[in-house]
């Protein structure tokens, strides 16, 4: 699976927004390499040209009334809402399917779509089959989703603990992360890491400086 572009990201972060759930819904980069059966796919075509799956592992998280409805019909505005980034054009009839190639075509882009509990309701895959033609027309198709919100998350250090030592956590347990003190911190886009950075504090709450820009990494 290539790194996420900032056009998969909209994609994705614009279908999570129109979700019917009763919370907000985020979608993040999946660390799944791929998975099978029946999924909701759709094709847009137009200035861009995309795919589409969409596997829903909880239908009971929708609340729009319509659940004896068809979950093409169902999912319907979230995926015209979700291929607005990519310029004007027609989304397809979504049709209900075996997406397995999809999901494990290495050109596509895996998203969670979770929950505030961060439980994974269902699984978004986008492919870009055509992008931005030239720098001109990928400005203005920037511009359109210059909106679109990302969830942008600073991580410096993980560690990785047993049930039993989980279990034992109490307030004033020291927990070791496995990076050194001074070690710059991971800035990551939608769960990718896109730049380094050292944690500062600033106006009493706590920030990141920017110390590099990862090559190769569009954001």
């Amino acid at each position: 699976m290539t790194s996420t572009t900032t056009y998969e990201s909209a994609v994705a972060a614009a279908f999570a927004a129109r979700l019917p759930t009763a919370a907000p819904v985020h979608a993040r980069a999946s660390q799944v390499s791929g998975d099978t059966g029946e999924a909701v796919v759709v094709q847009f075509v137009g200035e861009a040209g995309a795919q589409l799956a969409v596997q829903l592992l909880d239908p009971d998280a929708l609340i729009d009334g319509l659940a004896d409805a068809p979950l093409a019909d169902r999912l319907r505005d979230a995926l015209e809402a979700s291929v607005s980034p990519l310029g004007s054009g027609v989304l397809g009839e979504a049709t209900t399917g075996d997406a397995s190639a999809l999901f494990a075509d290495p050109l596509t882009q895996l998203f969670d779509l979770q929950d505030h509990d961060d439980r994974t309701i269902g699984r978004l895959a986008v492919r870009i089959v055509r992008g931005p033609a030239a720098a001109s027309t990928s400005s203005r198709r920037l511009h359109r989703i210059a909106g679109v919100e990302m969830e942008l998350t600073v991580e410096i250090g993980r560690t990785r603990m047993a049930v039993r030592d989980v279990l034992d956590l109490e307030p004033g347990r020291i927990v070791e992360l496995d990076r050194s003190a001074g070690a710059p911190a991971d800035v990551k886009l939608n769960g990718r890491v896109i730049a380094h950075g050292e944690v500062v504090v600033v106006d009493q709450d706590y920030a990141v400086r920017i110390t590099r820009i990862l090559e190769n990494v569009e954001v």
